[in-house]
């Protein structure tokens, strides 16, 4: 394969992912607590390029990170609404273990559990769901306390990771450990626990949306270069075959 149809055919796949990851911050714009997908890009030398061309390097996405910047905080007025500024995660008993949400759109089940919308119980410093008396106000104060009548019932379990980016996403805002034995959770230090509120997704749609864009410009560019160089090729063709006949 000549060099243009392969620096233009990378070029397309490192856009493709990044259409991908844009799509998906896209469609997460309105989900409380989200955190944007980017990419850096880099190049590199592949073994058939380093073998037919000495000069060539291949554009691609060499690492896709998770942006845990913060979001913008709303108030919602629902007791059960939490938002979390600062560095940290609610702890949440999910289907195959522990999961981490900075999601803090709760709801109450009719046990009183406190769960997220999908029905995993939020957990307490005591590794154990969270319940209330629905019958009875609920106060939750900035370092996670939940209150009742002016008693103490429960303690989130706040949780931090000394390198955010040794979590992997899993379905909707969940993040569990890529390897629970170095990912280890502690108690989150630098966190404040915001009730009756909740924080947007970091994503921001104008940004994205421009940048969708620009990349789709690219895929084109990438695309017509692609034909080019197929058009080139099968001109040589034809002109070698006048040649030799």
């Amino acid at each position: 394969m000549d060099t243009l149809s392969i620096l233009a055919a990378s070029g397309m796949r490192s856009r493709m992912d990044s259409l991908d990851m844009l799509a998906n911050n896209l469609a997460n714009t309105g989900a409380a607590g989200f955190k944007a997908d980017r990419e850096q890009y880099n190049t590199y030398m592949d073994a058939e390029s380093q073998s037919m061309f000495s000069n060539s390097v291949l554009p691609v996405v060499e690492t896709k990170y998770t942006d845990f910047s913060q979001g913008t905080v709303t108030p919602t007025g629902n007791p059960v609404d939490l938002a979390l500024s600062g560095e940290g995660f609610l702890t949440v008993s999910g289907p195959k273990g522990l999961l981490y949400t900075r999601n803090g759109n709760l709801k109450v089940a009719t046990d009183g559990t406190l769960q997220t919308q999908e029905g995993y119980p939020v957990l307490g410093k005591d590794d154990r769901p969270i319940k209330i008396d629905t019958a009875k106000p609920l106060e939750i104060t900035p370092e996670g306390t939940l209150r009742q009548s002016s008693q103490d019932i429960g303690q989130l379990k706040l949780a931090r990771f000394d390198d955010p980016q040794q979590l992997a996403k899993t379905a909707n805002t969940y993040f569990q450990p890529l390897d629970p034995k170095t990912a280890l959770a502690k108690p989150a230090q630098r966190l404040e626990v915001l009730q009756g509120k909740l924080e947007s997704s970091n994503v921001s749609a104008p940004e994205a949306a421009v940048r969708l864009v620009s990349i789709l410009r690219q895929f084109e560019t990438m695309q017509k270069a692609l034909t080019l160089a197929g058009e080139m090729n099968r001109r040589s063709v034809e002109e070698v075959a006048k040649v030799a006949g």
